[in-house]
């Protein structure tokens, strides 16, 4: 079955012990499509929801990694890793203070809002032109500006002393293991990640994801069924409706003036058919990012 006609999202589950672009490499082989990327990375020993953006819909990556995560943490405290989670050498290792529900509660509430987060050495952002992880790796380290980011809730479900279970729901940009290592400073004893599961991208949530199992399987046939149109991935935008002179006015690359739209981004469609990005400016509609295929199931979804 050849792949390069499939334009569309597919929610995977992501197993523990590969990386994302592991995952992607694999789906790219198996469904035979030229062009698969992601909706943003997960740590190798994490697992959850990672959308699958394949063909003409890896044009829509940006505004699908933008969207807020939730996750379900399991965070120790007491020790300390290079890496701030589990796969990491331990670096350190301090008592863990008597701590009750109430005082870690108290504790986590400092860390909702927006708040300056320092990035692990260990991530694929980059510093003079290489990734911080193969600096981390040859033993080097360098200073990181820290950088605004959002926790919107942060809620303790279990305590049981040194391990601390937490459902985080966040904004882009946030690492999960700088929060468990900084929570860990705030407490005095040092933490580490654990476990980590995203249980939610945007709208795309944990039970809606294809199990690991059929992912790493590699059935095309059965994964073929399971990818959903490409404007799924953008469902939080309006949609705008255009008719067939508007659009091909778009495609053209003029814009609309006195179109009315929400300022902003905004999903295009002529007809049934989505056409892409736009965005809606004061003075007119223009196209941002287009796409010269479709998913045949591909209609307006409401916001």
């Amino acid at each position: 079955m050849s792949g390069s006609g499939l334009h569309g999202v597919l929610i995977a589950e992501k197993g523990p012990g590969v990386t994302s672009f592991q995952v992607v490499a694999h789906l790219r082989r198996v469904l035979r499509v030229p062009k698969v990327g992601h909706g943003g990375t997960l740590d190798p020993m994490a697992t959850g929801v990672l959308p699958i953006l394949l063909g003409e819909a890896t044009k829509l990556t940006p505004y699908l990694q933008a969207e807020d995560k939730e996750y379900l943490a399991a965070v120790r405290l007491g020790v300390t890793t290079d890496t701030l989670d589990a796969t990491g050498r331990v670096v350190a290792e301090r008592p863990v203070p008597p701590l009750d529900v109430e005082m870690i509660r108290t504790a986590l509430r400092r860390f909702e809002g927006e708040i300056d987060q320092v990035p692990p050495m260990f991530s694929a952002l980059h510093a003079g032109g290489r990734r911080l992880y193969e600096l981390a790796r040859a033993g080097i380290e360098v200073p990181r500006a820290p950088r605004r980011v959002r926790i919107d809730a942060i809620e303790l479900t279990a305590w049981a002393p040194p391990l601390m279970h937490l459902r985080v729901a966040c904004g882009k940009g946030t690492y999960i293991r700088s929060l468990a290592a900084d929570l860990g400073e705030a407490f005095g004893c040092g933490a580490r990640l654990d476990a980590l599961v995203r249980t939610r991208v945007g709208s795309f949530a944990l039970p809606e994801a294809v199990p690991w199992g059929l992912i790493r399987d590699g059935d095309p046939v059965a994964l073929h069924d399971r990818i959903l149109p490409a404007d799924r991935a953008v469902a939080h935008l309006p949609a705008v409706p255009l008719d067939p002179a508007a659009a091909d006015r778009l495609r053209r690359g003029q814009r609309l003036a006195g179109h009315e739209a929400r300022p902003g981004p905004c999903r295009l469609y002529a007809g049934e058919t989505f056409l892409g990005i736009g965005e809606a400016e004061p003075d007119g509609l223009r196209a941002l990012r287009l796409l010269h295929a479709d998913h045949p199931r591909s209609r307006p979804v409401s916001c």
